[in-house]
């Protein structure tokens, strides 16, 4: 194996990520957090303070009027204007929209385990519609994925939700956590 000197990968970074970009890939996705897709000054829960949600009935009216009440500022939650056009890898998991035969081509990408299936969807700016232009083999729902790709500010409703955000042709990979130091 070939020793590489410091310096030689220094000067061959620049002409290494040009040609990367020259070829469609792109700048390389910066790993994003969920809370970044938020405007720094949006609060979800604005207009239900004040009540005691804790008291609030599992099934009861009480309890469905409240979801219907907040479903209609969370669908329509801003997104973050800094993030239209961002090159993304942010992960979370799958909620299958279109599926044929085991193969994915279109999913919500949503931040936590049972969101739009088990319980009221996110805000819009929660969720993440990804469509494929290649169907992606092997994934199912609730799988915790990396999804890299450009994010853009659109809205799309679907039976599972209405997501803010979406990203085409994305790359996605199986989650695997870092390890802690």
């Amino acid at each position: 194996m070939t020793r590489r000197h410091p310096i030689t990968l220094v000067l061959a970074a620049p002409l290494l990520a040009t040609l990367g970009r020259a070829q469609g890939a792109g700048p390389v996705p910066k790993e994003t957090s969920w809370e970044e897709l938020m405007p720094k000054d949006w609060d979800p829960m604005k207009e239900f303070r004040g009540g005691d949600l804790g008291l609030v009935q599992e099934g009861s009216v009480k309890e469905r009027n409240l979801m219907r009440e907040m479903r209609e500022p969370w669908d329509n939650a801003p997104t973050n204007p800094t993030m239209d056009g961002a090159r993304v890898r942010l992960p979370g998991y799958v909620v299958p929209l279109e599926e044929v035969k085991g193969e994915l081509k279109e999913f919500l990408l949503v931040p936590y385990f049972g969101a739009c299936i088990h319980s009221p969807p996110p805000p819009a700016n929660q969720i993440v519609h990804v469509v494929s232009a290649q169907p992606l083999k092997g994934w199912r729902t609730m799988d915790a994925v990396w999804v890299n790709g450009t994010l853009k500010a659109a809205r799309t409703d679907s039976a599972m939700g209405t997501s803010g955000y979406s990203i085409a042709d994305p790359v996605v990979e199986r989650y695997v956590a870092k390890p802690r130091p």
